[in-house]
């Protein structure tokens, strides 16, 4: 049973908010970033590649962030703009910040790192002033991610948002998307993302990303039922825990869950898969999907990506995500 609610008069399906960044994936593979000499950009970051995916298939998407005033900046733009995103929320830092950079590592299909340049970037500058409360209540939802709470005017103009959604009943989802080298500590990490998990309808991490959560309150058995029934106590509607090769569990207040494997694919590289489960997950449950179906499908979206060289470029269209589903109808997600 999937009880997130969807306005159906809205006009925007979906925005997110928060980073708008620059891949620089490894061209050589198979070797370590120190002898690596040739890398190809794309647009980066969680939220945007999210927001891509979900706009590749078919959905009406909006973006509310803030960009560099250089040349990636204008790259970002122009790639939302090819996506039909609306970018009329997505402001120009004229201070000085930069565009962040993530550069990839593909030593082996599962030994993958990111180094990541985050020092005065534009994104984490998107202020209060910049977020509209009309614009938000124009859409069905709102995506939020963890990196935009790291720090502060980014970190008041999220929780500004979560206000406004919440006031016109915008579903809110939040891709957990924990970047430890973001924050000052694990204290701090804890405290801004279990408050912003107070005022989301459904919650999306990894079995790790809760485990942060919860060290902060001495929670250290990993026991996915207590952490689904704590975030029903407050706002959320669904729960979703993610396990890695061993799929995904989702939670629903009713007291059941879902279970959903991981599809065969010929990996490349490990980054992109939450991202591109993310973005078909939420296609599929706002199209009134069942929950079991919708992780299915979030699945078939993340083998997908992560057999393609780069996370935002990669992102299926809904025909190329349903010819994948029917060559490989054996996986199935299972509901108890």
């Amino acid at each position: 049973m999937n009880d997130l609610q969807f306005d159906p008069a809205r006009p925007l399906d979906l925005i997110a908010v928060g980073r708008l960044c620059i891949d620089l994936n490894a061209n050589e593979t198979g070797r370590p970033m120190e002898e690596t000499m040739t890398f190809t950009k794309y647009v980066g970051g969680s939220p945007a590649n999210i927001i891509i995916g979900t706009a590749r298939l078919g959905m009406r998407t909006g973006f509310i962030g803030k960009l560099a005033d250089d040349q990636m900046g204008r790259f970002i733009r122009s790639y939302l703009q090819k996506d039909g995103i609306d970018d009329s929320q997505v402001c120009v830092d004229r201070t000085g910040a930069v565009t962040g950079l993530a550069f990839t590592e593909i030593k082996s299909p599962q030994e993958c790192s990111i180094l990541m340049y985050r020092d005065n970037v534009a994104d984490l500058l998107l202020n209060t002033e910049e977020i509209s409360e009309d614009y938000i209540r124009q859409s069905k939802a709102l995506l939020i991610s963890g990196t935009a709470l790291a720090q502060s005017p980014s970190r008041e103009a999220v929780f500004l948002a979560l206000e406004f959604a919440r006031r016109h009943n915008v579903t809110v989802f939040f891709d957990l998307d924990y970047r430890p080298y973001t924050w000052k500590s694990a204290a701090e990490t804890a405290v801004y993302y279990n408050l912003a998990a107070e005022k989301c309808d459904c919650i999306i991490g990894t079995r790790e990303e809760f485990n942060m959560m919860e060290n902060l309150y001495n929670v250290t058995d990993e026991d996915d039922e207590a952490t689904a029934a704590r975030w029903f106590s407050k706002q959320a509607k669904l729960v979703v825990i993610k396990h890695g090769g061993s799929g995904s569990i989702a939670y629903t207040a009713d007291g059941r869950n879902h279970r959903s494997g991981i599809f065969p694919a010929k990996v490349l590289k490990t980054f992109g898969a939450g991202d591109s489960y993310a973005s078909a997950f939420i296609h599929s449950l706002m199209q009134g999907h069942s929950v079991g179906e919708a992780m299915r499908r979030g699945s078939a979206s993340a083998s997908i990506v992560i057999s393609r060289h780069s996370c935002s470029d990669a992102m299926p269209t809904l025909e190329e995500l349903e010819a994948f589903l029917a060559s490989n109808k054996e996986v199935a997600a299972g509901t108890r």
